[in-house]
């Protein structure tokens, strides 16, 4: 049956991470810029930022408080994820969404899929896979079994679900849609750099720790040692510690070390401060997408709590990279270091072998080129409207 032009559909949308968020609050300015009077109005709710809040979003969770990761980051948060787990099953056996909205977080989406399966009888779809072909495959199983559609964002993705039963569609890279020709353009980049203090000249190192608190608290001092000792070797060097949309810069004074090393502070689109630097020290994760769509050469690092990276150890499987850009290009574009290997040291030496290498800064800034070719066509969250507006009407 068809809804009425009064009926307000209610719809559930899970969003625990910066990207995922980031991703959620598109579709939810797509519905409302293609909202008519004749159709009923979609209320979204579950977890979000404050972002999503601003256009009408109701928030049972924050992003910003349950974006960890690793089983002891997760542990010391328990109780508060439990307490938002039991308060959306409570709310959707209430409201009776239309569509469950998932996006990535697979340790808490896939437990609520599951418990949702049972409650509700929504349909279930998965936006942002989880790396389960890389990271506990065995996860398939319980997908096919309580999802009803998965809506994949790389190329290799769909092949993969297709060949595990699972009903998938590919809509291509939602940061697709976030690139315009003025970040490419010469003249705005460089009064750009000038405002930050940055001449055509300088050559500016980007630093990028994460989104997470965890990933603050084993990546930042780490990356700023490192910048340390290129500040030491060439004091001309200018240092920028680029921001994500969940860190303010009050917060990231306050995890600073006192040292002499200056730091020049960017919060902005992550693509147009990753387009300011010349290199980037980068976390894993959508980030190095971030860096690679904008072409610039960078260097991935990860490091987590002891016990978290044994069991990473363990079951990762099927691929020898972490790094996102690394798997898209199919190739190790970009080094990446992971735990011990990610020292100062070490991640120092890397650095200068871009900043200081023309040809080898060439070659990598080639292999980036072909980013965008491969991630598919824009539109994706269109895309993603359209299929749910199968489910919502």
């Amino acid at each position: 049956m068809t809804p009425s032009k009064n009926e307000i559909i209610e719809v559930m949308i899970v969003a625990a991470e910066a990207s995922s968020c980031l991703y959620a609050q598109r579709l939810l300015e797509h519905w409302q810029k293609h909202a008519t009077r004749n159709e009923p109005r979609i209320h979204a709710f579950g977890v979000g930022n404050r972002e999503m809040e601003r256009l009408g979003f109701e928030v049972i969770g924050r992003s910003e408080d349950m974006a960890v990761v690793g089983l002891v980051e997760v542990l010391k948060h328990f109780r508060s994820i439990r307490r938002v787990f039991k308060r959306l099953i409570y709310e959707a056996s209430i409201r009776r969404p239309k569509v469950i909205l998932l996006l990535d977080y697979p340790g808490f989406n896939l437990r609520l899929a599951k418990k949702l399966k049972a409650c509700c009888d929504g349909k279930i779809v998965y936006y942002i896979s989880p790396q389960v072909w890389a990271w506990r495959t065995g996860r398939v199983q319980h997908i096919r079994k309580y999802v009803d559609q998965m809506l994949v964002i790389l190329p290799f993705e769909k092949e993969f679900y297709e060949n595990s039963g699972v009903n998938v569609e590919f809509v291509g890279h939602p940061l697709l849609d976030e690139i315009s020709p003025d970040l490419f353009d010469a003249d705005s980049r460089a009064e750009w750099r000038n405002r930050y203090g940055v001449s055509d000249r300088d050559q500016l190192v980007g630093l990028m720790p994460g989104s997470r608190e965890s990933e603050l608290e084993h990546h930042l001092q780490v990356q700023l040692k490192a910048a340390e000792l290129l500040y030491r070797e060439n004091p001309n060097l200018k240092v920028a510690l680029l921001l994500a949309p969940t860190v303010s810069i009050e917060q990231a004074k306050g995890l600073l070390p006192a040292n002499d090393l200056p730091i020049i502070f960017m919060k902005d689109n992550p693509l147009k401060m990753a387009r300011l630097t010349d290199v980037i020290l980068c976390a894993s994760g959508t980030a190095t997408l971030v860096v690679g769509l904008m072409k610039r050469p960078m260097v991935i690092m990860y490091r987590m709590n002891a016990i978290t990276a044994w069991l990473a150890r363990r079951f990762v499987k099927g691929t020898p990279f972490f790094g996102l850009i690394n798997l898209i290009l199919g190739k190790r574009a970009v080094p990446e270091l992971f735990q011990g290997q990610a020292n100062p040291v070490r991640l120092k030496e890397e650095l200068s072998r871009l900043l200081y290498n023309p040809n080898h800064y060439r070659e990598v800034e080639a292999e980036l080129e072909r980013t965008v070719a491969l991630l598919g066509e824009k539109g994706a969250t269109g895309k993603v409207a359209d299929i749910l507006d199968r489910y919502l009407k």
